[in-house]
């Protein structure tokens, strides 16, 4: 008899609009959960997101990501950036254990977001400071924790981008120098000069 196995849930399903996140995370307050929202960008998912994004679930019962929209993202990093969609990098950041539920804000700070939520906590990574998150991302009169997160030194979405193209153009540059010249076939004058009609091969017999 094989045992029935639950799959768990399509990391789609746990992709929210705002006014969605906003009820789920009200559903889970009425049941006597803590529930924590972290922001960020998350262009290129490394191991600094993972270990903050598991901090920050050890800081309650529930965990709500919320991610800067492709716009936005390009007012903050310039026109070279986000590398990757906000449709694929909500589903990414969904597809993790810790991770409970993800929506978009497309402001400058998720001050808006954080309104519409009303978490218990707040966390961010490490590199804000926290005078930098009162003032710019907790709305006036919220009151909730607020807790910086801790980082790994050198392990940064901008430093992965720099690597990938240094060794990008080092690789194209090793290539060019590798390339071999076209072999050009020598002239007629090279071949030597034509034989004058009527001689033959070999010694000839004067006659």
């Amino acid at each position: 008899m094989s045992r029935r196995v639950t799959p768990p849930p399509e990391a789609r399903s746990k992709c929210l609009s705002r006014e969605e996140a906003a009820r789920a995370v009200q559903r889970a307050r009425r049941k006597g959960e803590r529930v924590v929202m972290t922001s960020g960008c998350f262009d290129l998912l490394h191991v600094g997101h993972v270990r903050s994004l598991e901090e920050a679930r050890r800081l309650g019962d529930r965990l709500v990501v919320a991610l800067n929209t492709d716009a936005s993202v390009r007012r903050m990093k310039g026109p070279t950036r986000p590398l990757v969609p906000a449709r694929q990098r909500t589903e990414v950041i969904a597809s993790l254990a810790c991770v409970d539920w993800v929506t978009t804000f497309r402001e400058a700070t998720p001050r808006a977001t954080v309104a519409a939520l009303r978490p218990d906590v707040f966390a961010k990574g490490g590199d804000w400071p926290l005078e930098v998150l009162l003032a710019n991302d907790i709305p006036k009169g919220l009151e909730l924790e607020v807790h910086r997160l801790g980082e790994i030194d050198g392990v940064r979405t901008t430093h992965i981008v720099e690597r990938a193209l240094e060794r990008s153009t080092q690789a194209t540059a090793r290539s060019s120098g590798n390339r071999k010249r076209p072999v050009r076939r020598p002239t007629e004058e090279k071949r030597g000069r034509k034989r004058p009609v009527g001689s033959r091969k070999g010694n000839a017999r004067d006659e």
